[in-house]
């Protein structure tokens, strides 16, 4: 089949599902390589203008432009489509920019943090590289009146409103001139009620240092990464992104994930079953494109509630059904709390159902879970 080169482009009409477009860009992140840019010329190559947006905009969601869109420009241009490839860059090139500006301010702010005599890490906004979530998230066990003040002073930092949900976390969002990511500090503990203290607080000594762009940042170490986003993706949002997908897979195909720590550090927490329900989840999706999975150890297979067969698209995401999987593993948490006899963590995971629920009325009535979620 002929390809088209300088040609004007078809007009392809825009499917209103994002399943197509979310398993085309499964498939360009999660075959291999040679195999994958196969794929972009083929189906990339009768794409109008909106179709690709629309493919730009599904993958910025995801946080997966530079990764996708590298594989997309190399593709189109070897197939000598030049007004795609020259979309592809276009994308690239903006983002590249974004994510520039972006890190060297986080290298600066976490040497004011350093300066001031609070010890910080970086959680989730590394683990995409080299792509970068849409906004940066710290954790540190400073005062939150240390924080505050410092961000306030050396950056004219302003505080967010807070919601409900945030208060419990015990996170604070600052909004800094000139920065248009939000500023996200998680301050002593982790979780959507701020149930986590003891896994939070070994965060930075548990760490290690990655150098990205010349500057070097402290990271949480993988078994912690798999932790964080397990707390995010399973215990909070309920939707996995596809650089959740795409880094948690990086993570066990390049060995360095230790799964003896990991499932004693989820133990410890009480979320060990999530922990191996998300990581099959991830090799279940993996081998939808790879033809095979992750080759999980026994034990965590053994662990998982359920698997990547439940998983669904719904809207920009990959969803996992709450009820009745997600809310087991909610109560499997709570359970091993109160059997630790954490009870003050106990009483602030209890709120979490009245949370969720005026989150949901709330979104009914107005439209909008803001000030709550």
């Amino acid at each position: 089949m002929k390809l088209m080169t300088n040609a004007e482009p078809k007009s392809v009409p825009l499917c209103d599902s994002r399943e197509p477009m979310m398993t085309l860009l499964s498939r360009l992140l999660l075959l291999p390589r040679e195999a994958a840019q196969r794929v972009a010329a083929a189906e990339m190559r009768d794409m109008d203008r909106a179709s690709f947006d629309a493919l730009v905009a599904l993958a910025s969601a995801n946080h997966v432009i530079i990764c996708g869109m590298e594989l997309a420009h190399t593709a189109l241009g070897e197939a000598q489509d030049a007004i795609r490839a020259k979309w592809a860059a276009d994308a690239l090139a903006d983002e590249r920019e974004r994510i520039a500006a972006a890190v060297n301010f986080l290298g600066i702010l976490c040497a004011a943090f350093d300066e001031s005599g609070m010890e910080v890490t970086v959680i989730k906004s590394l683990d995409h590289w080299p792509d970068l979530g849409s906004d940066i998230d710290l954790y540190t066990n400073a005062s939150p009146e240390a924080v505050c003040a410092m961000m306030c002073s050396r950056f004219t930092a302003r505080l967010a409103p807070r919601s409900w949900g945030d208060r419990l976390a015990c996170k604070w969002n600052f909004l800094i001139p000139g920065l248009p990511e939000p500023v996200e500090v998680h301050v002593g503990r982790l979780g959507q009620t701020g149930e986590q203290v003891r896994f939070a607080s070994q965060l930075p000594a548990r760490g290690r240092v990655v150098q990205i762009n010349g500057r070097g940042f402290r990271v949480a170490r993988p078994s912690d990464r798999i932790m964080i986003s397990t707390l995010q993706r399973m215990y909070r949002h309920f939707y996995f992104r596809l650089c959740d997908i795409v880094d948690s897979a990086q993570l066990v195909d390049s060995g360095l994930l230790d799964f003896d720590d990991l499932r004693a550090t989820a133990q410890s927490a009480g979320i060990w079953e999530g922990v191996a329900t998300y990581l099959v989840i991830v090799s279940d999706y993996v081998r939808q494109y790879r033809g095979t999975d992750l080759g999980l150890p026994p034990f965590v297979l053994q662990a998982a509630r359920f698997g990547g067969d439940l998983i669904y698209v719904g809207g920009d995401f990959l969803r996992v059904p709450i009820m009745p999987q997600s809310a087991a593993l909610y109560g499997r948490q709570l359970t091993e709390m109160l059997r630790r006899c954490e009870l003050h963590s106990s009483a602030r995971l209890g709120l979490f159902p009245w949370l969720a629920t005026a989150a949901a009325v709330g979104m009914k009535f107005t439209g909008s879970d803001k000030g709550i979620w």
